[in-house]
């Protein structure tokens, strides 16, 4: 069967309009959707629905809980990664063909989502915008800023490896996001957010997009802030978390910025990280020193060699090692979501040259209990800046801190997924290190 439910254009532009202040740029058919439903893998393609919203559109197309969903607009549905860039490619306003499957039978229904609301504050105003980056992506810009005559000091926010949206957005709970808007909240500045490529309302694909071509993303939007006639050229800082946070220093010597805050941070290179991370999650898995570096000896060392150092993706890697294929959690072609393509490149990237050059304020923070980044790291990236004499910075190290903005009695407790705790002071914390640099 065929369903064609059309939303009458002209209420999703109301919609729009009956929100807070933003960009008048907004076009509903530019604005992401969401499923308002849950999912999880079929075999052999696929996704089953698990749960469906009362406002989600799949009531309205009379789809229920257990049938598959086989294709978006035709396209089939492979793979997880493949997965989040068809969820972050929904769009309202505009036909959507969906392909699924109820017992043994395939069906097809055209629907259109409504958009994702847009942010929204009670004292500061949010502008909606884009920038085409040199790779000619069209990337979603998110400023806030609070009304004020005079020039403002200015925030470019920086975030993380994973294919995550920047956005808050209703329903979002990450700590991280919590502490994001906090500092939107009460900086007092304006800050800049730009999605990465295939994420939000951004053009492209995220499990596709290399690390050359999202360091550009930043770059051509970092350079929209700076141009910006309302924003004090000599008040500009960058903050970054994770990822974000190694590539807050080139941006910050290359831009002539006024500050670092690096959360999460580290220092040598992906290589290096990965061969310690595996050895940190196979100690919390349990296995004891002598089988953990028999691992890293015979499993590791020459997986990650093959595909970072030999520029190699996991299938090529396998294929002449077969033996690795059981230790390798990775997909063929992708980690964490990012095509090998990214790391290639990252690997080639000299983070510790990077540090070692920066003259700007820097403030940089670590948790104990982060598991992903080493401590070893953010003692090294120290240990560069006091010994090239730089006056200004500072090192935190967070007892209890993750890597995700949560608190957690120890870092197995953070690996494991348990519950922990946010504080505010956490935020705070940047937000103080923020009005100090534009002082």
């Amino acid at each position: 069967m065929t369903l064609h439910l059309l939303l009458k254009p002209l209420a999703l532009f109301l919609l729009l309009l009956a929100l807070p202040p933003v960009s008048a740029d907004i076009n509903p058919q530019e604005r992401r959707a969401k499923w308002h439903a849950t999912f999880k893998a079929a075999q052999p393609v696929g996704r089953e629905i698990v749960t469906i919203d009362p406002q989600s559109v799949l009531n309205e197309a009379a789809l229920q809980v257990g049938d598959v969903l086989l294709s978006v607009n035709d396209e089939v549905i492979r793979d997880g990664d493949q997965w989040w860039d068809i969820i972050y490619g929904l769009r309202a306003a505009t036909e959507t063909k969906l392909t699924y499957r109820r017992a043994q039978q395939v069906h097809s229904v055209s629907v259109v989502f409504e958009p994702v609301p847009l942010e929204q504050y009670d004292s500061l105003r949010t502008e909606y915008g884009f920038v085409t980056s040199d790779y000619n992506i069209r990337q979603r810009t998110i400023v806030t800023l609070p009304e004020s005559e005079a020039l403002l000091p200015a925030i470019f926010v920086v975030g993380g490896l994973s294919c995550s949206s920047m956005e808050y957005t209703p329903g979002r709970q990450s700590n991280f996001i919590r502490s994001l808007r906090y500092l939107v909240e009460h900086s007092d500045m304006m800050v800049m957010r730009v999605e990465k490529p295939g994420v939000g309302d951004s053009e492209g694909r995220c499990s596709q997009t290399d690390f050359l071509t999202e360091l550009n993303g930043y770059e051509v939007a970092l350079k929209t802030l700076l141009a910006d006639a309302r924003v004090d050229r000599e008040k500009v800082i960058v903050y970054g978390s994770s990822m974000g946070s190694a590539l807050a220093p080139y941006l910050a010597n290359k831009y002539q910025l006024n500050g670092v805050i690096s959360d999460g941070t580290f220092y040598r290179s992906w290589f290096e990280h990965m061969l310690e991370i595996e050895r940190r999650i196979l100690t919390m898995k349990g296995d004891d020193q002598a089988t953990v570096n028999d691992k890293i000896n015979r499993a590791y060392i020459p997986l990650y060699y093959g595909m970072l150092i030999e520029k190699k993706s996991y299938q090529q890697v396998i294929a002449q090692s077969p033996l690795l294929a059981e230790h390798n959690y990775h997909s063929p072609a992708h980690m964490y979501g990012r095509p090998v393509s990214f790391y290639h490149q990252m690997q080639d990237f000299n983070f510790a040259g990077e540090w070692a050059k920066l003259d700007a304020p820097a403030r940089i923070r670590w948790g104990r209990n982060d598991w992903i980044m080493s401590e070893y790291d953010i003692d090294m990236l120290a240990q560069v800046l006091a010994a090239k004499g730089h006056n200004d910075y500072e090192v935190l190290k967070v007892p209890g801190l993750d890597h995700w903005d949560t608190l957690h009695d120890s870092a197995l407790n953070s690996f494991q997924g348990k519950p922990g705790q946010w504080n505010e002071a956490l935020p705070q914390q940047l937000v103080d290190w923020a009005r100090y640099m534009q002082d």
